[in-house]
């Protein structure tokens, strides 16, 4: 399992996201229930060179909707779009569209729409619970563990 912090400025807004990467193993579901049942937002990840990987967001999302908060922001994420697919980004899009949730493609190994990702998910965050995003946009920057800024210049939207 995997760890680390990252601090978002919005405006003057500040959204802390503590990220816990379980790599969707069977093994870490129990530990995983214990760390979304408090959870504000979630990135649902799956890798779309891997059919199973894709066939268990189901029964992920069901998981959430039983053990989450009511309120959580979900994000559907198709990973690896470096990689030869056997998952089309329409079947993940049609997912999302059917629970209600933002999809996107990322690659973890280029870097594509993974800062993204993250800021997206921050401004649903910020947008519930103050109604609105400062700037009305999104951030152009990430702190890494509290230091290290990643510029997020022409970076796609999520859809």
């Amino acid at each position: 399992m995997y760890f680390q912090n990252k601090l978002i400025n919005m405006g003057d807004k500040k959204v802390k996201l503590q990220i816990w990467d379980t790599a969707g193993q069977e093994r870490f579901r129990s530990v995983a229930t214990s760390y979304y049942r408090d959870a504000d937002a979630l990135l649902l990840v799956y890798d779309i060179a891997n059919r199973q990987s894709f066939d268990n967001v189901r029964d992920w999302l069901s998981h959430i909707k039983e053990h989450g908060k009511e309120a959580v922001q979900v994000t559907l994420v198709g990973n690896k779009c470096d990689l030869p697919r056997v998952v089309q980004a329409d079947e993940g899009r049609r997912l999302a569209e059917e629970n209600g949730i933002p999809f996107m493609e990322t690659s973890a190994k280029t870097g594509q729409n993974v800062d993204r990702a993250f800021l997206g998910l921050a401004e649903r965050m910020i947008k519930m619970k103050y109604g609105y995003v400062p700037g009305g946009e999104m951030a152009d920057t990430i702190a890494v563990n509290e230091s290290k800024s990643i510029n997020l210049s022409n970076c796609c939207p999520i859809t």
